[in-house]
């Protein structure tokens, strides 16, 4: 992963001047640069953590370098959706969809929640960290 975060955070900027001219002129490269120093120290945080019998710590390593990786690409591409063809809000559904679909979120999101704790519920503790495949 560390390996394709490298080469995408290069070969972006040289493929496109706009997104090295967002990255590396001046005041923005002072601004952004919190993104890739996070992103350094979560991945040393995670490689040192590998070694050690933390099991927490490289999961949230991980899904802290996938969430900068993508906020690395939405500063890259901003306002942009689908690259150079279409912005964030030329892709965006009408108001009217966006409601529905806001109105059906609301009204099923706390349904899921509740089945899924339920269901964490009932089947705490059924399996032990010695049990093998699980």
């Amino acid at each position: 992963m560390l390996a394709a975060i490298a080469v995408v955070s290069i070969w972006t900027p040289v493929a496109s001047p706009i997104v090295a001219a967002r990255w590396f002129s001046w005041p923005n490269i002072l601004i952004l640069a919190p993104v890739p120093i996070a992103t350094a120290a979560a991945a040393l945080m995670t490689w040192r953590a590998l070694g050690s019998r933390a099991e927490t710590i490289p999961f949230a390593g991980a899904v802290l370098l996938f969430v900068l990786s993508f906020i690395g690409i939405a500063i890259s591409l901003y306002p942009m959706i689908v690259p150079y063809h279409f912005t964030l809000w030329e892709a965006a559904s009408s108001e009217r969809t966006q409601a529905f679909l806001l109105v059906g979120t609301l009204a099923l999101l706390p349904v899921i929640l509740m089945y899924t704790g339920w269901s964490y519920w009932v089947f705490r503790g059924k399996v032990r960290a010695d049990a093998g495949y699980h």
